[in-house]
This record gives structure tokens, sequence and C-alpha cells, in this order.
């Protein structure tokens, strides 16, 4: 619990600044690799009677870029949208930029911590019509959170029959475990410049505790228990089993990485000129029936 706590801290304390780097329509890896695999892996918000009474639920929201998709055309113009997160200092942010007045009319938001499960049950008794969703999104927070648990055992009582879980978050091989990046540059090719050989080294997957990392760089503090997030990486069948438990099955799975066109020249370390190693694991899980 000291490394959740923290972690709650420090999302608190660096909300205005994700804020900012996020904004309105999101970062390059939002547009690039996550609103687009979402588009593959979210069921169609509408239901088939037309009649708009298809519900959503998101979970660690952020500043609500992925509530405010859920509830566009986009991102299947589901009938409600239930946007959550743990922390008090983001809801404020997401509710803020929720300026879309037909989305705004559909989007409610609570505070709910995952790790927490008495929250689940707060949280569905407080439904209107008394039933669970047909989508529920957790976009970029898996590595976030301490104990998965609660949520996996929740998930078969928030979805409905054919609901569906859907989650993206950092790949844990070439993002959370710890690797090193290695860039080498190689003269007498013919080319005008050095030919550029990139790849990342893993030394450490299978038990990597928790670590002090960086959401955004330049964001208000970097060190101690209110700067730093904490990420806490889990080997993918890890992953994978804490839901299996609960009687989910995995129906489809992703690998987003970005392309050429994605790369930034002028910096050869960045993580987007990595086009060989995905830089996201996206999946979608359901109840089994």
């Amino acid at each position: 619990m000291e490394f959740h706590q923290e972690s709650q801290s420090s999302w608190e304390a660096n909300a205005a600044y994700w804020d900012t780097t996020i904004g309105q329509e999101g970062n390059k890896y939002w547009k690039v690799l996550q609103r687009p695999t979402l588009e593959r892996l979210i069921p169609c918000g509408e239901r088939p009677d037309g009649s708009g009474s298809s519900k959503a639920l998101e979970l660690a929201t952020g500043n609500g870029l992925g509530a405010r998709w859920l509830a566009s055309a986009e991102g299947g113009g589901f009938g409600s949208v239930l946007a959550t997160d743990g922390s008090a200092e983001m809801l404020k942010h997401a509710q803020r930029r929720q300026s879309d007045e037909a989305a705004s009319a559909k989007t409610r938001y609570r505070q709910v911590d995952v790790t927490d499960a008495a929250a689940f049950d707060e949280l569905l008794a407080g439904e209107p019509d008394g039933v669970g969703f047909d989508a529920v999104l957790l976009n970029m927070a898996i590595m976030d959170i301490a104990d998965l648990k609660p949520l996996a055992k929740a998930l078969p009582k928030l979805l409905k029959p054919d609901g569906a879980f859907v989650a993206t978050m950092l790949h844990p091989v070439f993002f959370t475990s710890g690797f090193t990046r290695s860039i080498e540059l190689k003269d007498g090719t013919g080319l005008d410049k050095p030919e550029i050989t990139r790849a990342k080294v893993i030394r450490e997957y299978l038990d990597v505790p928790p670590i002090h990392g960086v959401a955004e760089w330049g964001q208000p503090t970097l060190q101690g228990s209110t700067g730093a997030q904490i990420i806490f990486h889990r080997p993918i069948h890890e992953i994978f089993t804490t839901f299996f438990r609960e009687g989910l099955v995995m129906d489809a799975i992703e690998e987003p990485a970005f392309t050429e066109a994605d790369g930034v020249k002028e910096r050869v370390e960045a993580h987007s000129n990595f086009t060989q190693l995905p830089a996201l694991l996206a999946f979608r899980l359901r109840r089994f029936q």
C-alpha cells in the first residue's frame, strides 16, 4: 500500500502538468498508437435497436481524453459515459475540458480507486439502471496500478454479458522492464550519413520491482514521494493470468508500434525511432458465457 499511496500522491501533484502536455486532442502516443488501436478494439457504441442506450466506463481517465473520445461519434458514440479516476485533481481537469455540449450531457465523472474492491460495488450500486457496461476502457494505466486483482474480480460484474474490457499499456518487454537503449553508428556504408542501428537490451523481465519513473518530462518534481511516478512492471503472463482467473477470456490482442513516418531524426534515441519494437500492448477481454 505504500507504493499505492505514493503513486496517488504523485498523480495529484503532477495533474496540471499532465493535463497541459496531453491537452484537448492528445499527444503523439494517443494519435498514432492508442486511438487507432481503440478504434479496432472497442465495440460499436450504438445498440442494434438504435436507441443509443449503450454505456461505457473509463477507468483512470486522466484529463478525460478517452472519455471524450468514447462519447464522440468517432469513439462509438456511446449513449452514456462514466469517466473515473483515482485523482481528484485529474477529474477537475477532465471536467473542465468537456467542452462539447452533446458529449457533456451524457458524460458523468466519479472518483474511483481501482485498487479498492468496495469502490466497484459502490459504483455499480449507483448506476441508474442497475446494470453493467457495454465497454470498460483502461487506457495506458495498468503500469500505474499497484494491485490489479480488485479490478479483475469486479469486471465480470461491471460488464454486460456481451460487453468488453479493453486495455492499453506501455509494453512490458520494451518499456517497463528496465531496458537500456543501444544506438550503433556504422561508417563506410556508402551512404552520406552513418547507418544507424537501434536496439533495446532487456536484462530483467520476470522479477522487476516498482521503479520511480517519469510520466512527462518537465513535470513539477521528478524525485520524492510526490514527484516521480511509480511504474509497476509485470510480465505478460502475470497480467493476463490475473484476469483469466476471474473467468474472462481474450479475443483480441495487438502490439502497436511507430512507423518510419513517426520518427524524430534530430533525436536518434527517441522511442518512436524504434520501429521494429512495439511501444504498447493492447488487448480485449470478455465475460465467459
